[in-house]
Formats: C-alpha cells, structure tokens, sequence
C-alpha cells in the first residue's frame, strides 16, 4: 500500500512540476503595456540618468560620487521593477506535498 502511494505521489509532483514549467509556451510572461503614470516615471528616471552621465564627476567629493553611484543602482532597480508574483517549481511542490498531508 506503501509503494502504491509513494509512486502516485511522484507522479503527481511529476505532473505538476512538468506543468508550471510549460506554463509560458515561448518560455517569457507575457508583458503588460506600461499605464501612462508608470511612462511618466520611466521618462522622468531617464532624464535623471541622462543628467548624471552629463554632470563632471571630476569636480565632486567621494562621497557625493558615492551618492551618485548609489541614486544610480536605485534609480535602475526602479526602472526594472516588474510586477507581480513569481513561483518556482520546487515551492510549488512543497505547497502541494503540505496540503496532501495536511488534508
């Protein structure tokens, strides 16, 4: 009885994980169109970016290079921010392996 259930689980976890890897059938998410508020904010980090390449760093202290190179690193985090929840296959199994002995 052991052995009977021990394989259908695996071939469930097996069933699972093979579907939330084709979950994407080109292997990207699909990207949703910026709102017109998210455009203005890409525009404005931009021209941001475009006056800190401009400015003459060799006049600035340490410490304000430092704080440009850190506006900088947050400034493109901001802009490569996506959305949305991302899963992996391995916390999926684990979800269901706990709602399997759980219930």
């Amino acid at each position: 009885m052991k052995n009977i259930f021990r394989t259908l689980v695996f071939t469930f976890i097996m069933l699972v994980s093979s579907l939330a890897v084709s979950a994407h059938p080109n292997g990207a998410p699909t990207e949703k169109a910026p709102t017109a508020q998210q455009q203005q904010r890409l525009l404005e980090i931009e021209n941001r970016i475009q006056e800190i390449k401009d400015l003459d760093k060799s006049k600035l202290s340490k410490a304000e290079r430092k704080e440009l190179r850190t506006e900088l690193t947050g400034l493109k985090k901001e802009a490569r921010k996506g959305g949305g929840i991302y899963l992996s296959t391995g916390a999926v199994i684990i979800v269901v392996l706990l709602l399997i002995l759980l219930l």
